[in-house]
């Protein structure tokens, strides 16, 4: 099971961190990814990680301004999300092996 947290409203220029908590089940050595989903928009990608942490990609939209990182040890993969834009607004969604999260709703506000 997938669990995202640490969505929530921010106004444009604010951060928010989110999580990705597995458990049931471990993917150590699986690549994690965000994705999002604006209203009325297909589900884009955001970015993702290697196992290792060692190897991260993100979309050109998101480049700069957000972080992914993982905690192998907790299970647990992370999006710091800086300098947020009105376009950020979405539902972000992590998945790793073919399973996804829930997801966790963001809205940044002028």
């Amino acid at each position: 099971q997938l669990v995202e947290s640490g969505g929530g409203m921010v106004q444009a220029g604010g951060s928010l961190r989110l999580s990705c908590a597995l458990s049931g089940r471990t993917f150590s050595t699986a690549p994690m990814r965000w994705f999002r989903q604006a209203p009325g928009k297909e589900r884009e990608f955001v970015a993702s990680i290697t196992w290792s942490g060692g190897n991260t990609v993100y979309a050109d939209s998101v480049k700069g301004r957000f972080t992914i990182s993982r905690d192998n040890a907790r299970n647990t993969m992370y999006l710091q999300m800086d300098s947020l834009k009105l376009e950020d607004t979405a539902i972000y969604y992590c998945t790793v092996a073919g399973f996804w999260g829930q997801g966790t709703q963001v809205t940044v506000s002028s």
